[in-house]
């Protein structure tokens, strides 16, 4: 650290070398006082320049540290100063320190920041030997000031509850070290993130675009037919942006693969307000699939001109199932379509199937030029498509081989090399062993029906000589997941750490999943993404938990990664939400991925964005989420195993809507137990290892045991409980579940006020026993001590 400090730098030193010998294991948690993590200054600092590599200070920050630190100067008197200096410069400096928010205690933002960094005893001990003045120039804390003359209370006030995160102890403590800046990963290797709520109450959201305008709109269309437009503040637009319902085909059967599928706006739609749109639609018992063009209206950039439809393209469909439904422009201007392979199991139609017919549209790959003129044809084939010239293929096939794509992307590229842009990537949903995620290029055949995933399907196709088919680039088991989804590669600006990584996920299952390539080799990493354990999502916004079934994932225009997920997959279930990804461990320097978005005229009723998930608290990642059992569609749909242990499921139709909850937190054991309890006694419950006299708070009343709310929980509250206890002093009151939920329980008391000198918590003024308006996230607890916390 620069600066000197006269007569302590050899004891600190020491002191440090003894803290290394000493450092404790801690469940990392970096996070700056804007409760956001830290990141990599743009260029080094001057003041802070310990914090050049990461930490929470930009240059601007670090500047008006060091005019503080001078303004410090000419206020201490000069004696003072040549011993303290070193001493200021450490405490103002741990602003920029990667562990900020925990260091002042501001990783609850309802709660008042410290004005001192959180320090270690030793340190603080030897600082106020000579420097304890400082504090009163440094801290406007008048009870700090008063505690001046007592060292052991001075000392106590400066300290933290969590002795790993005190400074400077925490400078050399390995495990917050060792990692930091980089995607937390348990010890499976599961990468530890977090998710921010961006909508929620949508019927199987199937799709999120963007229309590359400027605007930084978003448009979510659900599978009944309707697409909403969100501005860049999250709020929607009462009147739908699309409305087609009447014409697509689809049914409130939980699975049912038909419906609006997919949706894309053109890569000049700034200019020529043109839209694709994937959705299928039936008389009696023909189905097929309908690719459309619709124009913006000229009254309404925020609505669609119904009567502007222009069919495209339709395609028969012989089976209910196996639909497809992406719709993609890549970067030389054409419509990529993507459809499934007809239906049924086995892809049983014709001598090969249609997948390995080039003569059919079905499970293939598609890429036309929808550019036209006001009297051509719907649209034109592409001079370079692969099969052109041959009398036996369809030209519009650009790839062939597969069975049931959900959810392709094109790669953005490296932000600042290009590398990667234009690869093509798709999730292609397996027959009943493998999923798989294939890199489709010009004429590639994938396999199907001859193979699934690595291996043969059908054993005489696949010894076929011929058939020359592009293996994927990953392919995984049914025991992770029965129907892929796929994704995209992070190309965001935000989180610097995600570069790269390809990020898809499984509608049954619901697991979250990651592929990274190794440079210049082909391979690629796979690594399975966990919502964060502990604190590692505990900031302000964030969540730990998404919903089962995985539909589709997403960018916005700045190139940030989003992904949608059901409760229950019906397309009349209103249970859908959008998440955005987060990676709390590093995010870009301040300012860099500002956006300015284009203005839009709104005339339709604005709805303000109010999120609903929650923050769960647990002690364990959980790399799955828990599905519920649905009803299969009456339909025919391909064979599934049943899911692997420990939750079995039922089989359900290949693909739509699936997702995850993660599961609570580990319960405690009873810190006071009483084999009798009468009405108001209580007992205290905690998680193992916690000390007696800590835990969330249980109350016993009309013959069974319930937890308190924290609703006006105080600490006089919490005194009674304590007394009762046994214990002679009261530490805090505790809030939002700090020791756990207690979910298997209900929830007795609420609205606790009390004057201190009552009994029970029963004696208390309260809102009636059971009757209560909160949730197990608010449960109340308790730190309670046999001697005074003061001494």
């Amino acid at each position: 650290m620069a600066g000197g400090r006269a007569g302590a730098g050899a004891g600190a030193g020491a002191l440090l070398a003894l803290l290394a010998l000493r450092a404790l294991r801690a469940a990392s948690h970096p996070q700056c006082l804007d409760f956001r993590p830290p990141f990599r200054p743009p260029r080094p600092l001057r003041l802070c320049a310990q914090y050049s590599a990461f930490g929470c200070c930009a240059p601007e920050q670090d500047a008006a540290l060091a005019g503080r630190l001078g303004a410090l100067a000419a206020r201490v008197d000069p004696g003072l100063w040549a011993s303290c200096a070193g001493y200021a410069l450490d405490l103002l400096c741990q602003e920029c320190s990667p562990y900020a928010a925990h260091l002042y205690d501001a990783e609850d933002p309802s709660t008042p920041l410290r004005t001192v960094p959180g320090l270690c005893e030793d340190y603080c001990l030897d600082m106020w030997q000579t420097c304890r003045g400082l504090f009163r120039h440094l801290s406007p804390d008048r009870e700090l000031w008063a505690l001046e003359g007592n060292r052991a209370k001075f000392c106590r006030y400066l300290s933290l509850d969590d002795t790993d995160y005190c400074f400077p102890r925490l400078l050399v403590n390995e495990n917050l070290n060792s990692n930091l800046g980089r995607v937390v990963a348990d010890a499976k290797g599961c990468l530890q993130l977090c998710l921010e709520e961006v909508a929620n109450g949508l019927r199987n959201p199937v799709a999120m675009v963007h229309a590359q305008d400027g605007t930084h709109r978003f448009f979510v269309a659900e599978q009944v037919g309707l697409v909403w437009a969100y501005l860049p503040d999250r709020s929607r637009l009462e009147k739908p942006f699309l409305n087609i319902s009447l014409a697509v085909l689809t049914s409130p059967w939980e699975g049912d693969e038909r419906g609006f599928l997919g949706i894309a706006f053109h890569p000049r739609f700034r200019h020529n307000r043109k839209l694709y749109v994937y959705y299928s639609v039936g008389v009696d018992f023909d189905e097929w699939i309908r690719i459309s063009e619709f124009r913006v209206s000229e009254d309404d950039g925020n609505t669609v001109d119904h009567k502007s439809e222009r069919i495209i393209l339709e395609i028969e469909e012989p089976a209910s199932n196996h639909n497809g439904g992406q719709l993609l422009f890549g970067d030389d201007g054409y419509l990529y379509i993507f459809t499934g392979d007809g239906g049924m199991a086995g892809d049983p139609f014709g001598k090969f199937g249609n997948a390995q017919n080039k003569s059919a549209l079905l499970g293939k790959v598609l890429r036309i030029d929808v550019e036209r003129g006001e009297r051509g044809p719907p649209y034109r084939i592409p001079p370079d498509n692969p099969f052109v010239g041959d009398p036996a293929a369809r030209p519009e096939v650009y790839a062939l081989g597969v069975r049931n794509t959900w959810r392709c992307s094109f790669d953005r590229g490296d932000p600042a090399s290009g590398a990667g842009r234009g690869r093509l990537f798709c999730g292609d949903v397996g027959q009943n062993k493998f999923e798989e995620v294939d890199l489709v290029r010009r004429g590639g055949n994938y396999g199907w029906r001859a193979r699934e995933g690595f291996q043969c399907y059908d054993r005489k196709l696949c010894a076929n000589a011929s058939l020359d088919d592009v293996l994927p680039i990953f392919a995984y088991p049914h025991k992770l997941g029965k129907s892929v989804t796929g994704g995209y590669v992070y190309r965001g600006c935000e989180y610097p750490n995600l570069n790269g990584l390809y990020i898809f996920g499984d509608f049954m299952s619901g697991r979250l999943m990651s592929l990274r390539e190794k440079q210049g080799t082909g391979q690629w990493r796979y690594s399975e993404i966990c919502m964060g354990r502990g604190q590692t999502c505990e900031f302000p916004g964030l969540i730990n938990n998404y919903h089962p079934h995985i539909i589709s994932f997403a960018e916005d225009e700045a190139g940030e990664l989003y992904f949608m997920s059901t409760g229950v997959p019906s397309a009349t279930a209103a249970r859908g939400v959008v998440y955005k990804m987060i990676d709390p461990s590093r995010r870009a320097p301040p300012g860099k991925c500002q956006i300015q978005p284009a203005q839009v005229t709104v005339k339709s009723r604005l709805i303000r964005f109010v999120p609903k998930e929650k923050f769960i608290r647990r002690a364990d990642s959980t790399p799955r989420p828990t599905a519920r059992a649905t009803t299969k569609a009456p339909r025919p749909s391909r064979p599934t195993a049943p899911r692997p242990a420990p939750t079995p499921q039922p089989a359900r139709p290949t693909r739509r809507p699936g997702g995850r909850r993660g599961g609570g937190r580990r319960r405690g054991r009873p810190g006071t137990a009483d084999p009798a309890p009468s009405d108001g006694a209580v007992r205290l419950v905690r998680p193992a290892g916690l000390s007696p006299g800590r835990g969330r708070v249980e109350v016993f009343a009309g013959g069974r045991w319930g937890t308190v709310c924290d609703d006006r929980w105080d600490i006089k509250a919490a005194g009674i409980v304590c007394r009762q206890l046994g214990f002679a002093y009261v530490v805090r009151a505790t809030r939002r579940a700090e020791f756990g939920e207690g979910r298997a329980l209900p929830i007795l008391l609420d609205d606790v006020r009390c004057a201190g000198s009552e009994k029970t918590l029963l004696e208390c003024t309260h809102a009636g026993l059971g009757t209560h308006n909160c949730g197990h996230q608010e449960d109340a607890g308790v730190v309670c001590s046999r001697e005074d916390p003061d001494l």
